[in-house]
């Protein structure tokens, strides 16, 4: 036996050593998948076989390249560099260069990538004179994805009556002829693009056996990570090259499986065994990530899953603390408590910002978060997606803002003036700009009046351009008219991008969209508070504006960025879930859970939906290492609406045994010990009692406040009391239970509902 092997426990090393025959590691979360992996390719090299009768396939280049780097440290690294090692993308990429002349293809074919795409896709909707909002290039492009990744060919699309039938009554009857079209678009640049490198390697097994024959003969010896994530497609190219060996092995871990949107299908590694029922499965449950609590609280959550592999994942690592649950009363005060916990810790422990992660189910919730860091100078990267001011739908929107604020702005001008598209054209935007240079006017001046400035274009384009620059005056005439948050609503509706993003329905249009209510959410809170040195009643609160609130976008989105670029150690990680998967923090965040927030309302429509989204809970509260801490909100405004919320199902589930409630400490934060429901379909009551201060936090001290609003002496409070408090409103007191620090009052709010409020934190007013 190497002695390299010496390193893995004793399951590790049976998998690792069991090369002949199909395998299936099932490998939980923090138990070393990936050095199986690598230590088992270092084990065949060992035992003389061939590099290059070894392929492992991945999902990540990164993945790859590391896997790599590992085997070369354990064996001869030239025999690592012989490796077919990669992603099913890159490796099946390298098969069609090879074999392409049998697809009557090139050598050299280009692949286009996603943008590329849907420039080829926006180029036959306008030869085919079809509506590009009708039949969005996202979402054309996704519809042809789908059947690709499905083995559906144009020919088979255009054939199949169900899909037809399923088009004419979504309206877009032209799909299969637009997939036709792209085909030979594609067929006649001698181009593919991603979906194609899977779906002409199965072409290519399936219509020629000699070459289907040669690279099983090749591949003697075959690995695949993340087998849960595999799609339709993958599926049958990994079935089909290990037919004829069957030394197949395949490690993932169904707990995982979170990709569905992408195509993966579980039931792959689900019905893995039905298609090799001789099989050696090996489980992976020793996780040396996260402590007791963690793991115990993760396998308590997934224990709800009825649709999974039973596998009882433990840990020898310290019990560690509780996992953290924290009631705040909304997205606002959320962002700044997880911000305000980040710099305790780090600022105690002595810990580097990497050490930070915030978790959250969509993008759109980073806005707040990322402003309450910012305000704590504390250094962030946002991965997966930009910088929320810096994605393109929302600096489109704040371009909006900035003209109607200053016309004088020609880079939000020349941004917005054919977005959304309303038949401005690259044409007439130079005639216009080289007029304005010739002149020496500004560029709006032209706009306004292109007639009385010469400029030369028709009447159809004429009318366009007044009709943008009166719908721009417009809103301007409004600014100190209105409120910043019922300003950009207008400016959103009557631009038509809410409508653009709507109808589009692709997954990236509608997280474009989600992005813009989030703004739209922004700007209603930044109008519901007051400003600096503002009374605090709400009939003293002025009109709060647009240009007020893009002074304070300004401050937070100054170009201080030098820490954003991820240098290791200087920045706190903001993620989704999906995003997080494969990584580790020694303390994690998971922000907004709620539900309809997480699990998405989106996905709770069947069992299966549910359980992935259970599943992307699970990973969620593994990558902790140290501490976990999960948060939700009482009230979230989405999609500009105050919204009440209600803690997810999937808190309930977890183990009370390894759980701390907590609230976080403040008299502007909410504190009370009963979570009530806020509509009729809200029928769980949760009910959290004595629950502890968070040991080492310090509260702030109580500001002056002259609004009246202040921490009453229990004993100045009566049942029947009328009383206002600054969020909920006017009420009446119904009970007041105990004394000192413990007393509470039960109100019974003309807004909100029945509140319990712990007085040493509710600030009140007396009314009669």
């Amino acid at each position: 036996m190497p002695d390299f092997l010496t390193d893995l426990n004793e399951p590790q090393q049976l998998a690792v050593r069991a090369t002949e025959g199909p395998v299936m590691v099932i490998a939980g979360a923090g138990s070393g998948k990936t050095r199986v992996l690598t230590y088992r390719v270092a084990y065949l090299l060992s035992q003389g076989v061939p590099p290059f009768n070894i392929m492992a396939l991945t999902f990540t280049n990164k993945a790859a390249r590391e896997m790599r780097e590992r085997v070369a440290l354990l064996v001869d690294a030239s025999k690592a560099k012989s490796l077919w090692m990669g992603t099913f993308h890159s490796i099946f990429a390298r098969i069609l260069r090879a074999e392409a002349s049998k697809l009557s293809y090139p050598s050299q074919f280009t692949i286009y990538d996603t943008d590329d795409s849907k420039r080829v896709i926006k180029k036959i909707l306008k030869e085919q004179n079809l509506d590009d909002k009708t039949y969005a290039p996202g979402y054309v492009l996704n519809r042809i994805s789908n059947a690709k990744n499905n083995l559906i060919s144009a020919e088979d699309y255009n054939a199949d009556t169900e899909i037809q039938s399923y088009n004419k009554q979504s309206m877009k009857p032209k799909l299969g002829l637009i997939y036709s079209v792209y085909q030979k678009k594609l067929r006649r640049a001698s181009a593919m693009d991603f979906d194609d490198l899977l779906f002409n390697t199965n072409i290519l097994l399936r219509d020629f056996p000699e070459v289907l024959y040669k690279y099983q003969q090749r591949f003697r010896y075959i690995l695949v990570d993340e087998y849960q994530d595999t799609n339709f497609s993958q599926y049958l190219i990994v079935k089909k090259l290990a037919a004829n060996n069957e030394n197949l092995c395949v490690v993932g871990d169904d707990a995982q499986s979170i990709y569905a949107f992408r195509g993966a299908n579980i039931q792959n590694i689900l019905n893995f065994k039905n298609d090799y029922p001789d099989l050696q499965l090996f489980k992976l449950e020793q996780n040396y990530r996260s402590t007791h609590h963690i793991v115990s609280t993760a396998n308590s959550l997934i224990a709800h899953n009825k649709h999974q592999i039973s596998k009882e994942i433990w840990t020898s690592n310290q019990p560690g603390e509780k996992v953290h649950i924290v009631q705040t009363a909304n997205e606002g005060e959320e962002a700044a408590w997880v911000a305000g916990q980040i710099f305790q810790l780090a600022q105690q422990n002595q810990l580097p910002n990497s050490a930070f992660a915030v978790l959250y189910r969509t993008n759109a919730q980073s806005r707040a978060l990322e402003e309450a860091l910012r305000r704590l100078n504390i250094s962030y990267r946002v991965f997966g997606s930009l910088s929320f001011y810096q994605r393109k739908e929302i600096k489109d929107l704040l371009a909006y803002f900035r003209l109607v604020i200053n016309p004088m702005d020609e880079d939000a001008l020349l941004r917005i003036i054919n977005f959304p598209a309303r038949g401005i054209g690259v044409t007439t935007i130079n005639k216009l700009v080289v007029t304005g240079n010739e002149t020496n006017k500004p560029l709006w001046g032209v706009v306004k009046d292109p007639s009385g400035n010469h400029v030369n274009i028709n009447t159809g384009i004429l009318k366009k351009l007044s009709e943008f620059s009166i719908m721009i005056q417009a809103f301007s005439a409004r600014l100190y008219k209105l409120n910043a948050f019922e300003l950009g609503e207008l400016i959103v509706n009557q631009s038509g991008i809410r409508k653009m993003y709507f109808e589009d329905g692709t997954p990236e249009s509608m997280n474009r969209r989600d992005n813009v209510e989030e703004l739209l959410s922004g700007l209603k809170d930044f109008v519901s508070k007051p400003g600096e040195g503002e009374g605090k009643e709400e009939e003293q609160v002025p009109l709060r504006t647009l240009d007020e609130f893009m002074q304070d976008i300004a401050l937070l989105t100054d170009a201080d960025t030098k820490d954003e670029t991820g240098e290791k150690g200087k920045t706190v990680s903001l993620m989704t879930i999906h995003a997080a998967k494969g990584l580790e923090f020694p303390y994690v965040f998971i922000t907004g859970v709620e539900e309809n927030l997480f699990p998405s309302q989106l996905s709770i429509n069947t069992e299966a939906e549910l359980e992935e989204e259970r599943r992307l809970f699970y990973v969620a509260i593994t990558r902790a290492m140290l501490q976990a801490t999960i948060t939700y909100a009482e009230t979230r405004f989405r999609y500009g609406n105050f919204n009440f919320c209600e803690p997810s199902r999937f808190i309930d589930e977890l183990d009370p045994a390894y759980i701390h409630y907590q609230l976080p400490p403040g008299p502007r934060q909410k504190k009370t010990t009963l979570f009530e429901s806020f509509s009729e379909s809200h029928k769980r009551f949760k009910k959290i009692t004595a629950i502890p201060e968070n040991p080492q936090a310090k509260s702030p001290p109580i500001p002056d406040d002259n609004s009246g609003y202040a921490i009453l002496d229990p004993s100045l409070l009566k049942v029947d009391m009328e009383v206002s408090h600054q969020r909920f409103g006017k009420g009446k007191i119904l009970t007041i239970e105990g004394s000192g620090q413990n007393a509470k009052a039960t109100v019974q709010f003309t807004g909100a509902g029945k509140k319990q409020l712990l007085l040493k934190y509710a600030r009140l007013k007396i009314l009669k």
